[in-house]
């Protein structure tokens, strides 16, 4: 799923290089796979697949989807087929929450689930690694699209064989609110909030090894912002998981926000390899675990099958995801913005991030009160 859905950022200044792309339409592409992103958020539990099914043709797409980057058509062929991939993104994703959290909570093991996350940091780390490598021997960028779908087929293998043998599973059935059962304006507010971290971390997820481009030639250079990314995101997880046991959910939330903010706000204000690195940093080290804590508070607070509610924060995570570089690409359209409206759109995901990070934080004392007053109370 790493390579999947984010080996288009590792990819994109090598495509821009060779002169199949410019950065005003790779906003567009991008914003086709947050697309699908939330048509497979939404589609997931109207499929009435089982998890299992639904996890395995996921893969399957994911790799063909991933090796078809290296036709050579036009641009919004590309956003086509990124489309596709998102939708398998986001069916990935909601299987694995339901399938894999699930069984490892019914034998006693929920803080394994944390680790389950690794494989997405791990998987951008091998993808831009391999980029970075690639780009150091001036292999062509449809070259390694191809290279890249291939490494995902032999990624994919032992997992399929994995789930092969699972058997029957609980079906990802739409338990979808009833009739007069709205979500809680609570559930709604961290719904806002995870879709405010689409919008907050997709641009540097997006744009980094771009920015990153402008201020060092040398590839084997600016590459590596991918991988520090993708390691720091899967490191993340382990010390999240950690803290996620200590602290509560909500201020882990927050306070990754606030962090992410800064990670974003940076190459905004001061562009160099420095800004640059931390930014890879900040974001590649909070953008995973923001995902782990909203994943698990949703869960916690969902009573029966969770798919439903995990769909509602996928798409709410989708709509941020897509926000983000439509912004910045009509920013870039517009006179006068050319040069400053990836800087201005990168300013704006940051102020939402502090925004949701001030609101978790109060949602946490809110709720650390109301526990503290159940005993008075009786």
């Amino acid at each position: 799923m790493g390579i999947g859905r984010f080996a288009f950022t590792p990819m994109l200044p090598l495509m821009i290089g060779e002169g199949q792309i410019d950065i005003a339409a790779a906003g567009w592409v991008a914003a086709a796979n947050y697309a699908g992103y939330l048509a497979g958020a939404v589609s997931a539990p109207r499929l009435r697949w089982s998890a299992l099914r639904l996890g395995m043709v996921a893969l399957v797409l994911t790799v063909l989807l991933t090796a078809a980057m290296a036709l050579p058509v036009s641009a919004w062929i590309w956003g086509a087929l990124r489309f596709v991939a998102g939708v398998c993104s986001a069916w990935a994703f909601i299987a694995t929450a339901v399938w894999c959290l699930g069984a490892l909570a019914r034998i006693g093991k929920p803080a394994w689930s944390s680790f389950v996350y690794t494989g997405v940091g791990l998987g951008i780390a091998g993808a831009g690694l391999y980029c970075l490598a690639g780009a150091s021997l001036s292999a062509p960028a449809r070259s390694l699209w191809l290279q890249l779908g291939a490494l995902a087929a032999v990624l994919v293998l032992p997992v399929m064989l994995v789930l092969s043998r699972m058997g029957a599973a609980a079906p990802v059935a739409a338990t979808l609110p009833k009739v007069g059962q709205a979500p809680s304006s609570r559930n709604t507010g961290l719904v806002i909030c995870y879709g405010m971290l689409g919008f907050g971390y997709i641009l540097p997820a997006t744009f980094l090894p771009v920015l990153a481009r402008s201020v060092v030639e040398d590839p084997r250079l600016f590459g590596l912002a991918w991988p520090v990314f993708g390691v720091t995101a899967a490191l993340s997880v382990v010390v999240g998981a950690w803290l996620l046991i200590r602290v509560s959910r909500l201020k882990i939330w927050a306070a990754s926000n606030v962090l992410m903010a800064l990670g974003v706000l940076l190459p905004s204000v001061w562009l160099n390899g420095w800004t640059i690195a931390l930014s890879a940093l900040l974001v590649g080290g909070t953008f995973m675990v923001v995902t782990l804590a909203g994943v698990q508070e949703i869960r916690a607070r969902t009573t029966g099958d969770p798919t439903a509610a995990v769909s509602r924060m996928t798409a709410a995570f989708a709509i941020g995801q897509i926000a983000g570089p439509v912004f910045s690409s009509l920013l870039l359209h517009l006179p006068g913005f050319r040069e400053t409206g990836l800087t201005l759109a990168l300013q704006a995901a940051a102020l939402s991030l502090v925004v949701c990070a001030a609101w978790l934080w109060r949602e946490a004392h809110r709720m650390s009160l109301a526990v503290q007053e159940k005993p008075h109370a009786r």
